[in-house]
Protein backbone atom coordinates (compact mmCIF):
# COMPACT_ATOMS: atom_id res chain seq x y z
CA UNK A 1 0.00 0.00 0.00
CA UNK A 2 1.26 3.43 -0.91
CA UNK A 3 1.84 6.09 1.69
CA UNK A 4 -0.95 8.33 0.35
CA UNK A 5 -3.59 5.73 1.04
CA UNK A 6 -4.01 4.28 -2.43
CA UNK A 7 -4.25 0.55 -2.87
CA UNK A 8 -1.32 -0.97 -4.71
CA UNK A 9 -2.82 -4.34 -5.56
CA UNK A 10 -2.92 -5.93 -2.11
CA UNK A 11 -5.29 -4.45 0.45
CA UNK A 12 -4.01 -4.30 4.00
CA UNK A 13 -4.92 -6.79 6.66
CA UNK A 14 -7.45 -5.60 9.20
CA UNK A 15 -5.76 -4.94 12.54
CA UNK A 16 -7.82 -5.88 15.59
CA UNK A 17 -7.69 -2.96 18.03
CA UNK A 18 -8.31 -3.89 21.69
CA UNK A 19 -9.17 -1.15 24.12
CA UNK A 20 -5.97 0.67 25.14
CA UNK A 21 -5.37 1.12 28.83
CA UNK A 22 -3.75 4.19 30.34
CA UNK A 23 -2.20 3.59 33.78
CA UNK A 24 -3.83 5.80 36.38
CA UNK A 25 -6.71 6.88 34.14
CA UNK A 26 -10.39 5.95 34.40
CA UNK A 27 -10.76 2.32 33.31
CA UNK A 28 -12.82 1.94 30.15
CA UNK A 29 -12.62 5.46 28.71
CA UNK A 30 -9.99 7.64 27.04
CA UNK A 31 -10.20 11.16 25.63
CA UNK A 32 -7.42 11.95 23.22
CA UNK A 33 -6.38 13.83 20.08
CA UNK A 34 -4.88 12.77 16.74
CA UNK A 35 -1.38 12.55 18.23
CA UNK A 36 -2.65 10.27 21.01
CA UNK A 37 -4.49 8.11 18.49
CA UNK A 38 -1.30 7.84 16.44
CA UNK A 39 0.67 6.75 19.50
CA UNK A 40 -1.87 4.05 20.32
CA UNK A 41 -1.77 2.70 16.76
CA UNK A 42 2.03 2.70 16.84
CA UNK A 43 2.01 0.66 20.07
CA UNK A 44 -0.39 -1.72 18.38
CA UNK A 45 2.12 -2.25 15.57
CA UNK A 46 -0.11 -0.91 12.80
CA UNK A 47 2.17 -0.61 9.76
CA UNK A 48 0.73 2.56 8.19
CA UNK A 49 -1.84 5.31 8.68
CA UNK A 50 -4.29 3.87 6.17
CA UNK A 51 -4.25 0.31 7.52
CA UNK A 52 -7.84 -0.69 8.41
CA UNK A 53 -8.43 -1.27 12.12
CA UNK A 54 -11.33 -3.01 13.85
CA UNK A 55 -11.81 -1.43 17.30
CA UNK A 56 -13.31 -3.61 20.02
CA UNK A 57 -14.74 -0.47 21.64
CA UNK A 58 -16.89 2.56 20.80
CA UNK A 59 -15.08 5.43 19.11
CA UNK A 60 -16.49 8.95 18.89
CA UNK A 61 -14.67 11.40 16.63
CA UNK A 62 -15.49 15.06 16.12
CA UNK A 63 -13.57 17.67 14.14
CA UNK A 64 -13.17 21.30 15.18
CA UNK A 65 -11.06 22.43 12.22
CA UNK A 66 -9.98 20.77 9.00
CA UNK A 67 -11.56 17.57 7.75
CA UNK A 68 -11.25 13.82 8.14
CA UNK A 69 -11.97 11.36 5.34
CA UNK A 70 -12.37 7.69 6.09
CA UNK A 71 -14.12 4.45 5.27
CA UNK A 72 -16.34 2.89 7.93
CA UNK A 73 -16.96 -0.65 6.72
CA UNK A 74 -18.03 0.15 3.15
CA UNK A 75 -19.23 3.73 3.68
CA UNK A 76 -17.02 6.67 2.78
CA UNK A 77 -17.37 9.53 5.27
CA UNK A 78 -16.10 13.09 5.36
CA UNK A 79 -16.14 14.55 8.86
CA UNK A 80 -16.04 18.34 8.99
CA UNK A 81 -16.44 20.75 11.93
CA UNK A 82 -19.59 20.03 13.91
CA UNK A 83 -19.96 16.48 12.61
CA UNK A 84 -19.56 13.35 14.74
CA UNK A 85 -18.41 9.92 13.65
CA UNK A 86 -19.61 7.08 15.91
CA UNK A 87 -17.89 3.78 15.22
CA UNK A 88 -19.29 0.75 17.00
CA UNK A 89 -17.25 -2.25 18.17
CA UNK A 90 -16.48 -4.58 15.28
CA UNK A 91 -16.80 -1.99 12.53
CA UNK A 92 -13.76 -1.48 10.31
CA UNK A 93 -12.21 2.00 10.14
CA UNK A 94 -9.74 3.10 7.51
CA UNK A 95 -8.53 6.69 7.23
CA UNK A 96 -8.15 8.00 3.68
CA UNK A 97 -6.07 11.06 4.57
CA UNK A 98 -2.50 9.85 4.61
CA UNK A 99 0.17 11.03 7.08
CA UNK A 100 2.07 14.23 6.60
CA UNK A 101 -0.48 15.99 4.40
CA UNK A 102 -0.58 19.73 4.62
CA UNK A 103 1.92 22.17 6.01
CA UNK A 104 -0.06 23.75 8.81
CA UNK A 105 1.47 24.96 12.00
CA UNK A 106 -0.08 22.19 14.09
CA UNK A 107 1.74 19.06 15.22
CA UNK A 108 3.27 16.94 12.53
CA UNK A 109 0.96 14.17 11.40
CA UNK A 110 2.57 10.83 12.13
CA UNK A 111 1.82 7.14 11.83
CA UNK A 112 -1.87 6.36 12.14
CA UNK A 113 -2.78 10.02 12.27
CA UNK A 114 -6.15 11.63 11.82
CA UNK A 115 -5.11 14.28 9.33
CA UNK A 116 -6.88 17.02 7.44
CA UNK A 117 -7.51 16.72 3.74
CA UNK A 118 -5.93 19.31 1.52
CA UNK A 119 -2.65 21.00 0.88
CA UNK A 120 -1.66 23.39 3.60
CA UNK A 121 -4.43 22.28 5.92
CA UNK A 122 -2.27 20.32 8.36
CA UNK A 123 -3.67 17.69 10.69
CA UNK A 124 -7.33 17.96 11.59
CA UNK A 125 -8.08 19.47 14.98
CA UNK A 126 -10.07 16.55 16.29
CA UNK A 127 -11.18 14.99 19.57
CA UNK A 128 -11.47 11.23 19.95
CA UNK A 129 -13.41 9.57 22.75
CA UNK A 130 -12.76 5.85 23.19
CA UNK A 131 -14.98 3.93 25.57
CA UNK A 132 -16.26 0.50 26.46
CA UNK A 133 -19.98 0.00 26.98
CA UNK A 134 -19.21 -1.61 30.35
CA UNK A 135 -17.89 1.75 31.63
CA UNK A 136 -21.42 3.17 31.50
CA UNK A 137 -24.28 2.13 33.75
CA UNK A 138 -26.84 -0.36 32.36
CA UNK A 139 -29.60 2.27 32.18
CA UNK A 140 -27.47 4.46 29.91
CA UNK A 141 -26.47 1.51 27.73
CA UNK A 142 -30.13 0.63 27.25
CA UNK A 143 -31.34 4.20 26.70
CA UNK A 144 -28.58 4.96 24.19
CA UNK A 145 -29.05 1.61 22.44
CA UNK A 146 -25.33 1.07 22.23
CA UNK A 147 -25.81 -2.28 20.52
CA UNK A 148 -27.19 -0.53 17.43
CA UNK A 149 -25.09 1.17 14.81
CA UNK A 150 -25.31 4.90 14.30
CA UNK A 151 -28.38 5.77 12.23
CA UNK A 152 -26.31 8.09 10.04
CA UNK A 153 -22.62 8.52 9.20
CA UNK A 154 -21.50 11.07 10.11
CA UNK A 155 -23.92 12.53 12.64
CA UNK A 156 -24.68 16.24 12.48
CA UNK A 157 -26.50 17.77 15.45
CA UNK A 158 -29.16 20.30 14.50
CA UNK A 159 -28.21 23.94 15.22
CA UNK A 160 -30.35 23.96 18.36
CA UNK A 161 -28.76 20.74 19.70
CA UNK A 162 -25.15 21.47 18.79
CA UNK A 163 -24.21 23.86 21.68
CA UNK A 164 -25.30 21.37 24.36
CA UNK A 165 -23.31 18.56 22.71
CA UNK A 166 -20.21 20.74 22.40
CA UNK A 167 -20.44 21.99 26.01
CA UNK A 168 -20.74 18.42 27.24
CA UNK A 169 -17.64 17.42 25.30
CA UNK A 170 -15.70 20.38 26.72
CA UNK A 171 -16.67 19.41 30.25
CA UNK A 172 -15.69 15.79 29.60
CA UNK A 173 -12.30 16.81 28.18
CA UNK A 174 -11.62 19.13 31.10
CA UNK A 175 -12.64 16.63 33.77
CA UNK A 176 -10.75 13.76 32.12
CA UNK A 177 -7.50 15.73 32.46
CA UNK A 178 -8.14 16.80 36.08
CA UNK A 179 -6.96 13.50 37.51
CA UNK A 180 -5.73 14.91 40.81
CA UNK A 181 -8.49 17.41 41.61
CA UNK A 182 -10.73 14.78 43.19
CA UNK A 183 -10.32 11.38 44.82
CA UNK A 184 -9.88 8.83 42.02
CA UNK A 185 -13.20 7.08 42.62
CA UNK A 186 -15.04 10.42 42.51
CA UNK A 187 -13.15 11.49 39.39
CA UNK A 188 -14.14 8.24 37.66
CA UNK A 189 -17.80 8.79 38.53
CA UNK A 190 -17.76 12.37 37.22
CA UNK A 191 -16.22 11.19 33.93
CA UNK A 192 -18.76 8.36 33.75
CA UNK A 193 -21.69 10.75 34.16
CA UNK A 194 -20.35 13.27 31.63
CA UNK A 195 -19.73 10.51 29.07
CA UNK A 196 -23.27 9.25 29.70
CA UNK A 197 -24.67 12.72 28.94
CA UNK A 198 -22.64 12.95 25.71
CA UNK A 199 -23.65 9.47 24.55
CA UNK A 200 -27.32 10.03 25.35
CA UNK A 201 -27.38 13.36 23.54
CA UNK A 202 -25.73 11.91 20.43
CA UNK A 203 -27.95 8.84 20.40
CA UNK A 204 -31.13 10.93 20.64
CA UNK A 205 -30.44 13.68 18.14
CA UNK A 206 -33.58 15.01 16.44
CA UNK A 207 -34.46 12.76 13.53
CA UNK A 208 -32.43 9.84 14.81
CA UNK A 209 -34.80 8.27 17.30
CA UNK A 210 -36.23 4.86 16.61
CA UNK A 211 -39.48 3.98 18.33
CA UNK A 212 -39.41 0.80 20.39
CA UNK A 213 -41.57 -2.03 19.06
CA UNK A 214 -43.23 -4.92 20.84
CA UNK A 215 -40.49 -7.29 19.67
CA UNK A 216 -37.55 -5.07 20.58
CA UNK A 217 -36.20 -7.28 23.38
CA UNK A 218 -36.61 -10.43 21.31
CA UNK A 219 -34.83 -8.82 18.37
CA UNK A 220 -32.09 -7.45 20.63
CA UNK A 221 -31.32 -10.95 21.91
CA UNK A 222 -31.47 -12.37 18.39
CA UNK A 223 -29.13 -9.68 17.05
CA UNK A 224 -26.61 -10.35 19.81
CA UNK A 225 -26.78 -14.09 19.16
CA UNK A 226 -26.21 -13.56 15.45
CA UNK A 227 -23.27 -11.24 16.14
CA UNK A 228 -21.51 -13.91 18.18
CA UNK A 229 -22.59 -16.94 16.16
CA UNK A 230 -23.00 -16.03 12.50
CA UNK A 231 -19.74 -17.74 11.52
CA UNK A 232 -20.91 -20.99 13.12
CA UNK A 233 -24.52 -21.31 11.99
CA UNK A 234 -26.64 -19.62 9.34
CA UNK A 235 -29.93 -21.26 10.36
CA UNK A 236 -32.79 -19.38 12.05
CA UNK A 237 -33.80 -22.64 13.72
CA UNK A 238 -30.51 -22.85 15.59
CA UNK A 239 -30.86 -19.33 17.01
CA UNK A 240 -34.50 -19.97 17.95
CA UNK A 241 -33.53 -23.12 19.85
CA UNK A 242 -30.66 -21.36 21.63
CA UNK A 243 -32.81 -18.39 22.69
CA UNK A 244 -35.96 -20.34 23.54
CA UNK A 245 -38.17 -18.78 20.85
CA UNK A 246 -40.01 -20.21 17.88
CA UNK A 247 -38.70 -19.36 14.42
CA UNK A 248 -41.96 -17.51 13.80
CA UNK A 249 -41.40 -15.31 16.86
CA UNK A 250 -37.86 -14.41 15.71
CA UNK A 251 -39.09 -13.67 12.21
CA UNK A 252 -41.89 -11.41 13.51
CA UNK A 253 -39.54 -9.51 15.83
CA UNK A 254 -36.91 -9.07 13.11
CA UNK A 255 -39.51 -7.97 10.59
CA UNK A 256 -40.84 -5.34 13.03
CA UNK A 257 -37.33 -4.02 13.79
CA UNK A 258 -35.74 -4.12 10.32
CA UNK A 259 -38.44 -4.70 7.74
CA UNK A 260 -36.85 -8.04 6.81
CA UNK A 261 -37.16 -11.58 8.09
CA UNK A 262 -34.75 -13.39 10.40
CA UNK A 263 -33.04 -15.36 7.62
CA UNK A 264 -32.44 -12.20 5.62
CA UNK A 265 -30.95 -10.56 8.72
CA UNK A 266 -28.47 -13.46 9.13
CA UNK A 267 -27.61 -13.37 5.43
CA UNK A 268 -27.02 -9.61 5.48
CA UNK A 269 -24.64 -10.00 8.42
CA UNK A 270 -22.72 -12.63 6.46
CA UNK A 271 -22.59 -10.40 3.38
CA UNK A 272 -21.32 -7.45 5.45
CA UNK A 273 -18.49 -9.50 6.93
CA UNK A 274 -17.64 -11.02 3.56
CA UNK A 275 -17.43 -7.55 2.00
CA UNK A 276 -15.29 -6.27 4.88
CA UNK A 277 -12.81 -9.10 4.40
CA UNK A 278 -12.82 -8.86 0.61
CA UNK A 279 -12.13 -5.12 0.70
CA UNK A 280 -9.85 -4.85 3.72
CA UNK A 281 -7.83 -8.08 3.61
CA UNK A 282 -5.87 -10.17 1.14
CA UNK A 283 -7.57 -13.42 2.15
CA UNK A 284 -8.77 -15.62 -0.69
CA UNK A 285 -12.45 -16.24 -1.31
CA UNK A 286 -11.90 -19.81 -0.14
CA UNK A 287 -10.40 -18.64 3.16
CA UNK A 288 -13.17 -16.06 3.68
CA UNK A 289 -15.87 -18.62 2.94
CA UNK A 290 -14.30 -21.04 5.40
CA UNK A 291 -14.01 -18.33 8.06
CA UNK A 292 -17.70 -17.52 7.63
CA UNK A 293 -18.77 -21.14 8.02
CA UNK A 294 -19.51 -22.14 4.43
CA UNK A 295 -18.75 -25.78 3.56
CA UNK A 296 -16.98 -24.96 0.29
CA UNK A 297 -15.85 -22.10 -1.93
CA UNK A 298 -18.57 -22.99 -4.42
CA UNK A 299 -21.31 -22.64 -1.82
CA UNK A 300 -19.88 -19.34 -0.57
CA UNK A 301 -19.57 -17.93 -4.12
CA UNK A 302 -23.12 -18.98 -4.96
CA UNK A 303 -24.43 -17.39 -1.76
CA UNK A 304 -22.51 -14.14 -2.31
CA UNK A 305 -23.59 -13.83 -5.94
CA UNK A 306 -27.21 -14.51 -5.02
CA UNK A 307 -27.20 -11.82 -2.30
CA UNK A 308 -25.14 -9.15 -4.12
CA UNK A 309 -25.44 -9.84 -7.83
CA UNK A 310 -21.68 -10.33 -8.33
CA UNK A 311 -18.99 -12.82 -7.46
CA UNK A 312 -16.56 -12.25 -4.57
CA UNK A 313 -13.76 -11.63 -7.09
CA UNK A 314 -15.83 -9.07 -9.01
CA UNK A 315 -16.82 -7.26 -5.83
CA UNK A 316 -13.22 -7.15 -4.62
CA UNK A 317 -11.97 -5.70 -7.90
CA UNK A 318 -14.68 -3.03 -7.96
CA UNK A 319 -14.34 -2.17 -4.26
CA UNK A 320 -10.55 -1.86 -4.50
CA UNK A 321 -10.91 0.48 -7.45
CA UNK A 322 -13.46 2.64 -5.62
CA UNK A 323 -11.45 2.74 -2.39
CA UNK A 324 -8.25 3.52 -4.26
CA UNK A 325 -9.93 6.38 -6.12
CA UNK A 326 -11.35 7.77 -2.88
CA UNK A 327 -7.91 7.66 -1.26
CA UNK A 328 -6.38 9.36 -4.27
CA UNK A 329 -8.96 12.13 -4.15
CA UNK A 330 -8.27 12.63 -0.44
CA UNK A 331 -4.56 12.94 -1.14
CA UNK A 332 -5.09 15.64 -3.74
CA UNK A 333 -8.09 17.50 -2.33
CA UNK A 334 -7.91 21.16 -1.41
CA UNK A 335 -10.35 22.56 1.15
CA UNK A 336 -11.88 25.74 -0.20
Amino acid sequence: MSRNGQLDGRPPLVADFPFPTTPGGPPGVEVTDPAGWSARLARLGVPSADTPVRPSFHLLVTVRAGALRCLVDLTECRVTPGHWLWIRPGQVLRTLDGPGQGSGSGPVSGQGSVSGAGQGSGPADAVLVLFQASFLDPATVAAARLDRRAWRLPLLPAPAARPAVERTLELLEDEYRRLRDLPLEVHVEVVRHLLAVLVLRLSHLPGGDRRPTAGDETFRRFRQAVETGFTRTHRVEDYAARLGYSTRTLTRATLAATGHGAKTFIDERLVLEAKRLLLHSSSTAAAIGDRLGFPSTTVFTRFFRHRTGETPAAFRARARLTAGAAAGEAGGAVDG
